[in-house]
């Protein structure tokens, strides 16, 4: 017996990204959803059996950090229904995150510099002076070709109108684009047969991509530039990626201990043949971490010297110190005007409405409405910190209120958005699960966007929050050409 009629299967009100209607997928999910309903239910279990088993021999893992300071190693979650979006939809997305990119660099340089964007009043002196991103030891750095912020994730929802909206971008060190990677070759392994029969546009060229983007900004002139990842080590929970990310590019993983600043200003790794000079540093490092002749004395993971060597240009750190001050939710709020003050143009992608609490009239507005507003603090990430009123009880909101009262330029609030769906499995059938997705944007010499991204899923019933490490899970992303439908 076949594991689902499509004819059974509702969103309820929301936006499914596979199916429109009950009985009716959307026209480029067709061939997938008739896959699927000619499965019969061993054979569903089965499939998801078999990726679960592949991502366990495969050793793909994400970090959990327990309360009790701890740190748990568990398997990364895939859930084996795709996402699937039409190329005509993607290019437009694509066009937008381009755009937002490009005016964030802008930003972030334009902040170094002569900061024409405060003086001009677009962007507020106050909001500036309270960040707590905006690094003073880089002010009148001129990265390589303007560029700080190299590789950005920028998330995205889809609300139950259908509109797709920008939630947040992530520009200090984005992590995750390994577990799309990973996703889609384990799906590979599953689904060999709609591979063939799908014109699903890869993403496995992504490491040859970030590589070139690395060596675009290497100071020396030379034909395959020294590029290293740079990690905090096996504890943090990225280790992961970073060592997957080095490993697919042919890079050294290392760490602080394995590099050294010379006498001449220059960056050297420790190799067993001695010192050999490094142009590119991928750091996956916080900035307060990177330098202790710079930020934190206490620091044991990074390189002394080693901003002073990338002010003299003698290596590229990539993303560079100083590019999180956009990485901050009050910034984001001002995202759509720096499109228009730095290009001269209107955002292709809107944000999701959002009101600073460092505004007497929005705060009160956010507090009132607290049982209809996610709030959040301005550099949390991984779901930490925040409300989500819906879910919340009186005295959550309560407690929450006073916080935002006590510290309120480090929170926005923004309308509980109803996220997209996506089916996901639950035992032998389906059931529509909320989603987010994080492309990555590759910047130096050239622009360029994963075809598609990580798809995060909140595997709770009912839950809005993905992040994996409170329970969400993930799916791999299908763009699919509208001749290959």
């Amino acid at each position: 017996m076949p594991p689902i009629d499509w004819k059974d299967y509702t969103a309820k009100g929301l936006y499914d990204e596979v199916v429109a209607a009950p009985g009716r997928p959307r026209p480029e999910a067709k061939k997938l959803t008739a896959y699927l309903a000619s499965l019969d239910s061993e054979e569903l279990e089965a499939r998801q059996a078999a990726a679960e088993l592949a991502i366990k021999e495969a050793g793909i893992t994400f970090t959990v950090y327990s309360q009790e300071g701890g740190s748990i190693d568990r398997a990364w979650p895939l859930d084996i229904v795709p996402r699937v979006m039409a190329k005509a939809e993607w290019d437009r997305i694509e066009a937008g995150l381009r755009q937002r990119v490009r005016a964030l660099n802008h930003f972030i340089d334009d902040l170094y510099h002569d900061q024409r964007i405060v003086k001009d009043g677009v962007f507020p002196k106050a909001i500036l002076a309270d960040s707590k991103n905006f690094r003073p030891q880089c002010v009148g750095v001129s990265p390589p070709l303007g560029v700080w912020a190299h590789v950005c994730g920028s998330d995205l929802v889809r609300d139950k109108d259908g509109t797709v909206y920008v939630l947040e971008d992530n520009l200090r060190v984005p992590s995750g684009v390994s577990y799309m990677l990973e996703n889609r070759a384990v799906m590979k392994r599953v689904f060999p047969e709609l591979f063939d029969n799908y014109s699903i546009l890869p993403v496995d060229d992504y490491p040859s991509q970030l590589f070139d983007t690395l060596a675009a900004v290497s100071p020396r002139p030379v034909g395959f530039p020294e590029v290293v990842v740079l990690t905090p080590g096996i504890y943090n929970s990225a280790y992961f990626e970073h060592a997957y990310l080095a490993q697919q590019m042919g890079c050294e993983l290392v760490e602080g201990r394995d590099l050294v600043v010379g006498d001449d200003d220059r960056v050297y790794m420790r190799t067993i043949e001695g010192l050999s000079q490094v142009d590119v540093i991928y750091r996956r490092i916080d900035d307060l971490f990177l330098d202790p002749e710079v930020f934190r004395k206490d620091s044991t993971l990074g390189v002394p010297g080693l901003v002073r060597a990338w002010k003299k240009g003698n290596v590229a750190l990539v993303n560079a110190p100083g590019a999180g001050v956009a990485d901050d939710k009050v910034v984001y709020a001002f995202v759509p005007e720096m499109i228009r003050y730095y290009l001269a143009e209107d955002a292709i992608l809107p944000n999701v409405p959002t009101y600073l609490c460092i505004d007497e009239k929005q705060r009160g507005h956010v507090i009132a409405n607290l049982e209809k507003m996610v709030v959040k603090p301005a550099n949390e990430s991984g779901g930490y910190g925040m409300l989500v009123g819906p879910a919340s009880t009186r005295k959550e909101r309560e407690e929450f209120a006073r916080t935002i009262q006590a510290d309120p330029r480090n929170f926005i609030g923004q309308p509980a958005l109803s996220l997209s769906t996506v089916p996901s499995v639950v035992g032998d059938h389906f059931e529509p699960r909320h989603v987010d997705m994080r492309p990555f944007i590759l910047s130096s010499d050239q622009t360029q966007v994963t075809t598609g991204g990580l798809t995060r899923v909140a595997l709770r019933k009912g839950s809005l929050v993905v992040n994996s490490s409170q329970g969400g899970g993930s799916k791999d992303t299908w763009i699919v050409d509208e001749e290959g439908r």
